[in-house]
């Protein structure tokens, strides 16, 4: 069996039903290596045609956004609720209404989660985890899209 990370083409204005991750993800990754998973998502973000949409030129600014990041997909993952503890409920779609996303930033940015997330087989994490967690982003991204695709 291989991970099928194939990118959900989302609908102008439509927010389908997400599940979160199955907290296995959480369990078997850990806190360490999901923070690290996320700031590797982050750089990768930095060199990509969508680092625009992220403070890349304020690195104090961007470290709290790889954090603040992390602490929300641990969380939505069954982690510890630090996200909670230092922002508040999460309200995620409102977080992200102030930036101009479309289809193909959230396009991007699932893709560069594509190139990231299959190295965790090799690192013993169980296959169903890994594409629970990649359910979620596949999904949950769409409600994060805010402007039509031109």
């Amino acid at each position: 069996m291989s991970l099928n990370l194939e990118i959900t083409k989302g609908t102008w204005g439509e927010r389908p039903d997400v599940t979160v991750p199955h907290p296995g993800f959480y369990d078997e990754v850990g806190e360490e290596r999901f923070r690290e998973l996320v700031y590797t998502h982050y750089e990768l973000i930095r060199v990509s045609d969508i680092a625009f949409l992220f403070p890349i030129n304020d690195e104090d600014d961007f470290e709290q956004a790889k954090i603040n990041a992390a602490d929300y997909l641990i969380q939505i993952s069954g982690g510890p609720d630090y996200f909670n503890q230092h922002r508040g409920e999460p309200q995620i779609v409102g977080r992200h209404s102030p930036f101009r996303i479309d289809e193909f930033s959230r396009r991007k940015w699932l893709e560069l989660y594509t190139i990231i997330l299959p190295g965790l087989l090799d690192e013993g994490i169980t296959e169903e985890y890994i594409q629970s967690f990649w359910g979620y982003l596949n999904i949950h991204s769409m409600w994060m899209v805010n402007t039509p695709s031109r």
